[in-house]
């Protein structure tokens, strides 16, 4: 793959001006912002009086990370940055680039630096580089022979090498909201309307701005099409869209996974059945394995429920072997019986407190001897070492409680709530500590 530099047509000219839009260029590109005031979007990054305006602005660039999902403007703003740039501008796809390449980028940059000129390398999709090629930045970017702009839609702490993300500010992009896309859908429909009339109604342009869900790209060029396929001119309706965009094509990637995850344990430890079961279907609509649902289900039963309702792990663990034999979609009924049973459960993470201070004690070095009267004696020569010696067997009690430390030292680690049917366990453990005192 050769080098782009300034004079790609994805970006900018190497006297740093903007391209000039062709016939062919897509829709999206032609509504591409030409100067930062026309920038829309990411106000809590990107605005003005904010560090990431000035340093574009005044062209005192350093290295960062554009993280963020499609269509938000990530392409946009390095655009913007090629043609305000003094740099020499140097652009890689991590899609088709080789390590290769990002070593005629570093050359480049040597050449340019003895021409007292600064060089700009961006990658676009830098999660698609291995370890290898992202290795290969940085003792450049750690120098400052190159300031290196990566985008990419993945969460950067995933999908890129610790020693990158230390020498890279990372900037987090959010979609777009409604009224931004209403924006960039009204200017698109005012620059196809330069050659055609465009008529579209009011709940089709709601449609489509609901459908792009914050993917300015997706909304321009499903517009554009629905254009082009527009012989007759007439005016675009909610069907019409419907035809062409036939699925919602909902967004999944590593980011969104750990997200919706997280959203759909802490709804349900807030005991909120509506927004749990909401994040489960979102989920699953964008290809969540059940069978990983399942099993958050099964942590989830005993860390957040625990005996406050012991049915619970019961459920939860029922629930695998239907993800593992009934599959989509059929099993997202047992997954939203179980998701709603669970976020309306009595919560109690007291057994999960109790194995944490117990592996606290053991890692803070307090290793307790295993007293002989509980120690193994079915081995040959265990009774002759006095093993299991004055071990009481609780089944010859009544209520199978007897006066026997299985402990040197008292320890305080499982504290059942007063909820659920952890209020049953602690009057149970006040019967057996008042049975054991009498003896």
């Amino acid at each position: 793959m050769s080098l782009q530099t300034n004079s790609i047509p994805l970006f900018a000219k190497a006297d740093n001006q903007s391209i000039p839009n062709t016939l062919s260029s897509p829709l999206a590109y032609k509504l591409a912002p030409k100067s930062l005031d026309e920038y829309i979007g990411q106000s809590h990054i990107f605005e003005k009086g904010k560090p990431l305006y000035q340093m574009i602005e005044q062209d005192s660039l350093f290295s960062m990370i554009l993280w963020g999902p499609p269509g938000c403007g990530k392409t946009s703003l390095s655009r913007l940055i090629a043609g305000k740039t003094s740099a020499i501008y140097i652009a890689l796809n991590a899609v088709t680039a080789k390590v290769s390449d990002v070593k005629d980028a570093i050359e480049k940059a040597k050449f340019n630096l003895n021409q007292n000129k600064r060089t700009l390398l961006f990658i676009d999709e830098i999660h698609r580089f291995n370890k290898l090629q992202q290795d290969a930045l940085l003792p450049e970017v750690e120098s400052g022979l190159i300031t290196f702009i990566g985008a990419t839609t993945e969460n950067p702490y995933f999908s890129v090498i610790p020693g990158l993300i230390s020498r890279a500010q990372v900037f987090e992009f959010e979609p777009l909201t409604e009224k931004h896309m209403h924006t960039i859908l009204d200017n698109a429909i005012t620059k196809i309307s330069k050659e055609q009339p465009l008529k579209i109604t009011t709940k089709a342009k709601q449609y489509l701005v609901g459908h792009a869900n914050g993917d300015a790209r997706k909304l321009i060029n499903i517009l554009e099409m629905a254009d082009s396929v527009n012989k007759t001119n007439n005016e675009l309706t909610v069907k019409t869209l419907e035809n062409l965009t036939q699925s919602k094509g909902l967004r999944y990637n590593t980011d969104e996974h750990y997200d919706l995850n997280s959203a759909f344990i802490k709804s349900m430890r807030g005991s909120d059945p509506d927004a749990a079961v909401y994040w489960l279907a979102r989920m699953l609509k964008g290809g969540e394995n059940p069978e990983f649902i399942a099993r958050r289900l099964i942590i989830f039963a005993s860390e957040d429920v625990g005996n406050s309702d012991p049915m619970a792990l019961v459920l939860a663990t029922s629930v695998l072997s239907a993800a593992k034999f009934i599959g989509m979609p059929e099993v997202q009924i047992n997954l939203s019986q179980v998701t709603t049973y669970l976020a309306t459960a009595p919560k109690s993470n007291a057994s999960y407190n109790a194995i944490l201070k117990a592996n606290k004690l053991i890692e803070e070095g307090k290793l307790i001897k295993v007293p002989d009267t509980l120690r193994d004696s079915h081995y040959k020569g265990a009774k002759k070492m006095g093993f299991g010696k004055g071990y009481i067997y609780p089944h010859k009690s009544p209520d199978g409680i007897v006066s026997q430390n299985y402990m040197p030292e008292q320890l305080d680690l499982y504290k059942p709530k007063e909820l659920g049917h952890e209020k049953i366990i602690i009057k149970r453990l006040e019967y057996i500590k008042n049975k054991k005192n009498k003896k």
